[in-house]
């Protein structure tokens, strides 16, 4: 038996999962891309930065929220990443003793993973530890894109 349409969702149906390469960044060869946006493209999106710059534990937990969200789930965070979670609270107190940046490269290293995105945990050290802001608000813009496409196919 032949098909000539491939099957429509009913309308109780969701679809999950987005467009993990939203902005179409070229693949390479290895399956790996690039980030949809540089490092220190973080004026983007100045307020994420503002905050990344002033209280990197808030941005930090959104952050991680929305990924774990996104992850277990398939579908972005109703409450878009909270305001003070358990994380960043977590990630507030071992900033006091300036290993915040520890908590961020494992979460970086996680935010690649799903993304397919090309690096490794040398880069991902050195941007969470010298670039903090710039760091975070290039995750929170890649998870950005992916809540944008579940919200346009759900």
């Amino acid at each position: 038996m032949a098909y000539t349409q491939q099957p429509m969702a009913n309308p109780g149906m969701q679809v999950h999962g987005g467009n993990r390469n939203a902005n179409n960044v070229p693949v390479s060869s290895d399956g790996t891309r690039d980030w949809s946006h540089g490092l220190f493209d973080c004026c983007g999106d100045a307020g994420t930065c503002i905050v990344a710059c002033c209280c990197p534990c808030i941005t930090y937990g959104q952050v991680k929220r929305r990924y774990e969200h996104l992850h277990t789930k398939g579908y972005p965070d109703p409450e878009r990443g909270g305001f003070c979670t358990s994380d960043c609270m977590i990630h507030g107190c071992i900033s006091m003793f300036g290993f915040g940046w520890i908590m961020q490269m494992m979460n970086r290293s996680s935010i690649r993973g799903r993304y397919n995105i090309g690096g490794g945990g040398v880069g991902d050290c050195c941007s969470a530890f010298c670039c903090t802001p710039c760091e975070l608000t290039q995750e929170s813009r890649e998870i950005e894109l992916e809540e944008n496409t579940c919200h346009k196919q759900g």
